[in-house]
């Protein structure tokens, strides 16, 4: 195992900037997640990690080495694919045990590696089987077991899950989460889905636009964004934003729609600012709270979202108590927690 350090990298497709300057430290058996939108440059960097796009500026070392001019065989890294990026005309042992063979190990040794992934993924049974003859949760596990077999410094992924279907997905990531926990082995993990990135990482990388905007651990980006692009890409459904100005203590939204602002937000009175509520820290209730129009009711059984308009912009307020709510009714609900950012920057203020 080995930590990775990413230091000021930069990245150019011909005149595009694509990694703009990022500086990352993943510990030794940490699993790190990056997460972002599509485009924001995640599948670059991790490429990057591996050796399979070359670095424009800045440093990665795997361990004490640095990587940069190595090629991918000699990073001591094992990465697996969206794909899968399975050969089709082999059985799963030997998809497996390909690695090995190329780098020319003992029969016994390979037998006995590809015996012990199989054993740990739940695979033995399939050894025999043709990747055509596998579901796409068993492809998976496969290409999982390819890469363990190599007792790599570095456990790559990219998007591993998004080929599979829902209730698939939230299994895997758990089979996942539990092989990081057995081998410790350090792990950089890349998707656009940030509920696969709370439920799984150690450490959460929020990237945008080629830059890293926040790293910390799940809860401390759920709870302390540093700015509006990770308070709202972080958390679901997405936190509410309203636009407003500061008077007396609160935020005003629209006409009159009186918000109340974090205690001691530095902020002047008659500043603008946007207020940031999570859906569910809106509660219901039928004194005080802002007004809110209702527009659509989902009942999803443990929870009910109300999507709602404050001051002709949309809310959503997730709460666990069963309402009867029709489009049309007004109701009133009451903020247990705000942030508040500053419109131009974007930056948190409080």
């Amino acid at each position: 195992m080995a930590s990775v350090t990413i230091r000021n990298v930069q990245k150019y497709f011909g005149a595009t900037h694509v990694i703009r300057g990022v500086s990352i430290d993943i510990a030794d058996g940490e699993f790190a997640v990056l997460v972002g939108p599509s485009g924001c440059g995640k599948t670059t960097l991790l490429r990057m990690i591996a050796g399979l796009e070359e670095i424009t500026e800045g440093e990665i070392c795997i361990g004490d080495r640095v990587v940069n001019r190595l090629p991918p065989k000699e990073r001591d890294i094992a990465m697996v694919f969206q794909n899968y990026a399975l050969y089709p005309h082999m059985k799963v042992r030997d998809n497996m045990a390909f690695s090995l063979l190329l780098a020319k190990r003992p029969k016994e040794e390979i037998e006995a590696r590809v015996n012990k992934a199989a054993a740990i993924l739940g695979l033995t049974e399939l050894l025999d089987r043709y990747p055509r003859q596998l579901s796409g949760g068993q492809r998976q596990r496969v290409a999982m077991g390819r890469a363990i077999v190599r007792e790599p410094q570095v456990f790559l992924f990219d998007e591993p899950l998004s080929n599979l279907d829902a209730k698939l997905r939230v299994q895997m990531r758990t089979e996942i989460k539990a092989l990081h926990q057995r081998l410790q082995t350090t792990s950089v993990y890349v998707t656009h889905d940030q509920i696969e990135a709370m439920t799984m990482a150690d450490k959460i990388v929020v990237m945008n636009a080629g830059r890293v905007e926040q790293i910390g651990t799940p809860l401390a980006l759920y709870d302390n964004p540093a700015n509006l692009f990770v308070a709202g890409f972080i958390g679901s459904p997405a936190m509410n934003f309203l636009p407003g100005r500061i008077a007396d203590g609160a935020v005003v939204v629209g006409e009159g729609v009186r918000i109340q602002a974090p205690p001691g937000a530095p902020v002047a009175a008659g500043a603008e600012v946007i207020v940031g509520v999570r859906p569910e820290h809106l509660s219901v209730t039928a004194d005080g709270g802002v007004p809110a129009e209702v527009v659509v009711v989902e009942p999803t059984g443990a929870d009910t979202q109300i999507f709602c308009r404050v001051a002709g912009r949309a809310v959503t307020a997730v709460v666990r108590e069963r309402h009867v709510f029709h489009p049309g009714d007004v109701v009133r609900l009451r903020p247990q927690l705000t942030y508040l950012f500053d419109p131009a920057s974007g930056i948190r203020l409080a």
